[in-house]
């Protein structure tokens, strides 16, 4: 197997910097299928470069942190060197050109060797390896056969979609907000789940990337779990959704039906919601009686609104929708109760 080095230019300012961009290469190098870019696995590893300066200044002595094996451990390392760096310099102190390590436990720097100078960076050209020629289709030789010569015009028609274009696609196609198309694509696995969803529900986008990124991403996060190994399946999902949309279920209902989705027992939203008589009440004589027994019961909470305080109508609804399992539509009790208070 080949190994692929990627040497960025001096222009990152911290870890979180250097953090983002090693997550970006990594969605691409996982886009083009060049490697599934493991960092945990050694399919990925990183070697950060530090040096701290003023502006205006050239750059200052480096030191190269080696064979970072996480994002978050680049993030920290860089951060940790850079401060490291410049407590040296302030407390009169010289830069090493020397290689360190980072010590995850304890969440620093240790030095492994010194430099030595150049002579550890001698190149000579591999004898067994023919130079690599670029070209692109103004710059291709007359008469080049073109399994010969790497054409980069040829290669780049051919590249898959990349992250850069799926997140802008995301953007204007299903209207969510930028942050969110990245979260999509940075946890391995969601923006498929995402897709599927989308293609099998009725409900908008907005309420589908509402649901994956904050109710699903929520729970797995909770349980430390990997998009593969949810027990919720995007058919599930989007049938959830699908029972929310049709008002067959509050949003309070939907969370609860979610919460037996995740308990692995194999069963459909549709059976979740019958065995447990989650759906919405339709009977609006039924509800207005309720309405009116509540008002009954805490005068004091409808003295409160007669005296001009909005915001007391929400304890009513509160208890109606108690009373109701959250099976009655809280738009419905709100609008029941104001016009009860009205007349």
């Amino acid at each position: 197997v080949g190994l692929l080095e990627v040497v960025l230019e001096p222009d990152l300012s911290c870890g979180e910097e250097a953090a983002t961009a090693v997550r970006e290469l990594q969605l691409i190098l996982q886009a083009l299928g060049t490697s599934q870019a493991n960092m945990a696995e050694g399919q990925l590893r990183v070697d950060a470069n530090i040096s701290v300066h003023h502006p205006g200044e050239p750059l200052g002595v480096r030191t190269e942190v080696k064979n970072l094996n996480s994002i978050r451990f680049l993030a920290k390392a860089i951060d940790y060197e850079i401060q490291r760096q410049i407590n040296e310099l302030e407390n009169g102190g010289e830069i090493l050109n020397e290689t360190r390590s980072f010590h995850y436990q304890l969440g620093c720097t240790m030095s492994m060797r010194d430099k030595e100078g150049k002579q550890d960076y001698r190149f000579m050209p591999e004898p067994n390896l023919p130079p690599l020629v670029l070209y692109d289709a103004t710059s291709l030789p007359a008469g080049a056969d073109p399994q010969q010569v790497i054409n980069i015009d040829q290669i780049r028609e051919t590249l898959p979609e990349l992250p850069s274009v799926t997140r802008e696609r995301l953007v204007q196609q299903y209207g969510m907000l930028l942050e969110h198309s990245f979260t999509l694509l940075n946890e391995v696995g969601l923006l498929e789940f995402f897709q599927n969803v989308i293609k099998e529900t009725r409900a908008e986008p907005k309420k589908v990337t509402s649901w994956v990124l904050n109710t699903f991403l929520g729970y797995l996060k909770q349980q430390n779990l990997a998009v593969s190994e949810s027990p919720v399946t995007p058919s599930a999902l989007a049938e959830l959704l699908d029972l929310l949309d049709s008002r067959t279920i509050s949003s309070a209902a939907a969370k609860q039906v979610f919460e037996e989705l995740w308990k692995r027992e194999g069963k459909t939203p549709g059976q979740i919601v019958s065995e447990k008589q989650l759906e919405l009440m339709e009977d609006r004589g039924a509800l207005e009686q309720l309405c009116h027994s509540m008002m009954e019961a805490h005068p004091q909470v409808v003295m409160d609104l007669k005296k001009g305080n909005p915001r007391a109508i929400n304890k009513l609804i509160g208890l109606v929708r108690k009373a109701t399992q959250s099976r009655a539509d809280p738009a419905m009790i709100k609008e029941i109760l104001e016009k009860k208070l009205s007349s």
